[in-house]
């Protein structure tokens, strides 16, 4: 198609996104009416099931192969996602809208999963029951992101109804569990999935994220030994109780010490990333409020940047750091020289990055620009299902949409409405240009 040719069926295509904003609100609306919170292993399902159906109806409307299913509950023998997730009920779906042949396959993809929307009595409208106030849509997965799905759709919606016809496939995904582990991209990886280059709406500011950190739970466990908190106690070598909870503070001195190394070591630092970072969470320990704790066990949030992570090996040389620095801490004290601290580990979520001058990047700033949102190439902090694609779907994949992370998570989770309407643009002028047009 020659230039002028395409730059005059790229402004009707605008046109038709712009006519399409209650439409993208209303579909966003849908979405955020399905409460799909269950996340953690035994959760019953909740509206995973009605959500899926709604958009696989939609795309089998646009002419799409749809794929909806049930993956079987995960097994033991995979570092990377939990033991024993059930997805009864909780569907994932994989659609491929096909192109005229001759084009890359593009990867369109979002999760349903949103976090509960406790306390929702602080919330200014039901959570669930989704509002527009302003130029703002509020409710839970607003942003977080069933904005960005919504987006997505009718971004393919508007290329059919303005007569675009695709030379390259669309995939359009839409999978539960981002928010804890992962596992509905993985088992959409195990199913098959294969695209050129793929794109997470996940809610960036309309800024690429192209990087991710990844994440370590180590439990700390110490050894103490119990005694009557109210009755004087001898030496511990004399048979005396150890306070468990007391004995945590070398591990915690020497976490502080990690985290001030890890924000100046050179190996820590990265153009898009903040250094790695080890947090303690939660603390856990004693049976009784008179009777020393015999164990204590810490919990640690831990990130490590891309370069840190093997896919061989995982996180194997972080979490070996982490054991010597806190081992090493511990043999200090007498106590913990004798019963040292043990660990346990979470599975693995895994970092990755694609290079910031990959083409659908590129492409995707490219058309952020022509819609007047001009984006810039940046990094999550946290993490996303772009790296699961990325490491173990050979899709190079990024994150990009509307709205930010300000309110996810949120009372008063929201989404510009403009945003939503621009993020559909820009997802539409980039499959033409990354598919091709024909």
């Amino acid at each position: 198609m020659s230039m002028p040719a395409l730059e005059t069926l790229e402004h009707r295509v605008l046109e038709t996104v712009r006519d399409a904003r209650d439409e993208i609100v209303g579909l966003a609306c849908e979405l955020i009416r399905c409460d799909t919170t269950a996340r953690d292993v035994g959760d019953e399902a909740r509206d995973e099931d009605k959500l899926q159906r709604l958009l696989a109806a939609r795309l089998i409307a646009l002419g799409a192969d749809v794929d909806l299913w049930e993956p079987p509950e995960t097994g033991s023998d995979n570092r990377f996602i939990p033991d024993h997730l059930d997805f009864r009920g909780r569907p994932q779906l994989l659609a491929r809208l096909s192109g005229r042949g001759g084009g890359p396959t593009l990867l369109l993809n979002g999760h349903i999963d949103a976090v509960d929307a406790e306390p929702r009595a602080q919330w200014s409208s039901d959570p669930f029951t989704p509002t527009v106030r302003g130029n703002h849509l509020y409710g839970r997965g607003a942003a977080d992101m069933k904005g960005g799905i919504a987006a997505q759709l009718v971004a393919l919606e508007c290329l059919r109804r303005a007569g675009v016809r695709l030379a390259g496939d669309v995939l359009f995904s839409t999978v539960t569990d981002e928010e804890s582990s992962g596992a509905g991209a993985w088992t959409t990886i195990e199913r098959g999935l294969k695209a050129d280059a793929g794109v997470v709406g996940e809610p960036t500011g309309l800024d690429a994220w192209v990087a991710c950190r990844g994440i370590l739970k180590p439990h700390i466990t110490l050894e103490g030994r119990a005694g009557h908190s109210q009755m004087p106690q001898p030496d511990w070598r004399q048979g005396g109780a150890v306070n468990a909870i007391e004995k945590q503070a070398p591990i915690l001195a020497a976490i502080a010490e990690l985290r001030a190394e890890w924000r100046t070591r050179p190996d820590h630092q990265h153009p898009y990333l903040a250094p790695g970072d080890i947090v303690p969470v939660l603390v856990s320990g004693g049976t009784w409020d008179v009777t020393y704790p015999a164990s204590c066990t810490l919990t640690c949030d831990v990130h490590y940047l891309p370069r840190h992570f093997s896919k061989n090996s995982g996180a194997a040389a972080v979490k070996r750091e982490i054991v010597e620095k806190l081992t090493t801490a511990a043999a200090a004290d007498p106590w913990l020289a004798e019963h040292p601290p043990s660990f346990a580990w979470e599975w693995d979520v895994p970092p990755a990055e694609i290079p910031a001058d990959s083409p659908l990047v590129s492409i995707v700033l490219g058309a952020g620009s022509a819609v007047g949102r001009r984006g810039v190439v940046g990094g999550l902090n946290s993490w996303h299902d772009a790296a699961f694609f990325t490491l173990f779907g050979g899709v190079p994949s990024f994150s990009y949409g509307g709205g930010g992370l300000m309110t996810a998570h949120a009372i008063d989770e929201c989404m510009p409405v403009d945003d939503l309407v621009d993020h559909c643009a820009v997802i539409a002028l980039a499959a033409m240009r990354f598919c091709g047009v024909v």
